[in-house]
């Protein structure tokens, strides 16, 4: 997944990054909260997921749409734990 986009493939790719758009939001995985866009050459895949294993599968959907392009994600397990200390206000 390292290829530089082209001027004669970035409609292509921008298709490509729709459908995964579609995906994410339609099938089991239902992820919102997850963007993916076109910034300077790549695709970059952004958000926050609730488990580890959703991230996964993001992953996953991700490199099997977008298999052979540039691709940098930033995908993070949200925090759901509960505190363990009061949070301390100035």
């Amino acid at each position: 997944m390292s290829e530089p986009l082209d001027q004669h493939s970035e409609e292509n790719v921008e298709y490509r990054v729709a459908h995964l758009r579609d995906r994410l939001a339609a099938e089991e995985l239902g992820e919102l909260g997850v963007r993916a866009e076109v910034r300077a050459g790549a695709v970059v895949v952004t958000g926050t997921v609730p488990s580890a294993q959703c991230r996964e599968t993001v992953l996953r959907t991700v490199r099997e749409e977008l298999d052979g392009l540039a691709v940098h994600t930033d995908v993070v397990v949200a925090e759901n734990a509960t505190p363990d200390h009061a949070e301390e206000l100035p």
